[in-house]
């Protein structure tokens, strides 16, 4: 089964990068190697995207514990202790037997992040993915965080839901410098990483919002199933106090003459909840190979 479907190939052909795209797919594999085992189990935070069974909608949301709650319990399975709080957009999906779901563990302290789509089931004690995809990719656009503190005292407060941003929801959106997208397509769903400097997520109104697609991996995943499934969740961690913001809606890619692409996302739902992750993270030192802000 070939790693790219149809939208992910019109975007390599269109940017001229299906060569290097095709040396990238070879690291994609199957199977957990020893060494991405190990990384999973050193880390405290684990993004899960995927579908709503009641509504069709796409969500991302956040998964956190104690290191070890994340494990390789098989040579292409996963385990993982807890879920979504109650409230969670998600928490109806991974109750379910087999379902399409993506996962990235992200750690900052390393620049170091690692791709997992597959099929999950509940078990007794949170729920496990059978990967069909494993992968890792470049540090790029990731803001190093040299440290966390786990905070066992921190609590999600009570969600609130609304069908678009409060200026207090938009303020924390324009000044984030990293956000996990989740989308769907053809070969299951994605969940993928997206960071800048502060500002480089446009708020054009409340229901508006836009981000440069900065060059990456040549791969176009997350970008090629927009172009055939338009779905699209987004979350924003507070790295302090561990606030989330989930939106999902809408997304399209436009692309300019000079090559440039810029992704346009409409809110179709918000649900902020406070106290949700119980992590603070350091200051982060931005990434060298993100670009400079424009006026």
């Amino acid at each position: 089964m070939s790693v790219y479907h149809a939208g992910s190939r019109a975007l390599q052909e269109q940017a001229g990068l299906r060569e290097a795209a095709d040396h990238v797919g070879r690291a994609v594999g199957d199977g957990i190697k020893p060494v991405a085992a190990a990384f999973l189990e050193l880390q405290p935070l684990l993004v899960i995207g995927a579908a709503d069974p009641a509504t069709g909608r796409i969500w991302a949301s956040p998964l956190s514990g104690e290191p070890g709650f994340v494990r390789a319990t098989g040579p292409r399975q996963i385990s993982v202790t807890g879920g979504p709080a109650p409230g969670d957009p998600l928490a109806g999906a991974l109750a379910r037997p087999d379902v399409p779901v993506a996962t990235i563990a992200l750690d900052p302290r390393t620049r170091r992040r690692m791709r997992l789509n597959g099929r999950s089931g509940p078990t007794r004690g949170g729920f496990s993915v059978t990967a069909e995809r494993v992968f890792a990719n470049c540090p790029k656009y990731i803001q190093r965080r040299a440290e966390y503190w786990w905070d066992p005292h921190r609590r999600p407060g009570p969600s609130r839901h609304g069908h678009e941003l409060s200026g207090r929801q938009a303020a924390f959106v324009a000044g984030a410098d990293t956000f996990f997208l989740a989308t769907a397509g053809p070969s299951g769903v994605e969940a993928s990483h997206r960071g800048g400097n502060p500002g480089f997520v446009q708020v054009m109104s409340p229901t508006e919002l836009s981000w440069p697609d900065y060059p990456g991996n040549a791969m176009f995943l997350s970008l090629g199933n927009l172009a055939l499934d338009p779905r699209a969740g987004l979350l924003f961690l507070d790295w302090a106090d561990g606030t989330i913001l989930q939106l999902t809606g809408r997304a399209r890619t436009e692309s300019a003459a000079d090559g440039t692409r810029t992704v346009r996302f409409s809110v179709e739902h918000a649900v902020e909840t406070s106290g949700a992750v119980p992590l603070r993270w350091a200051e982060p030192e931005f990434s060298p190979a993100n670009p400079a802000p424009t006026e």
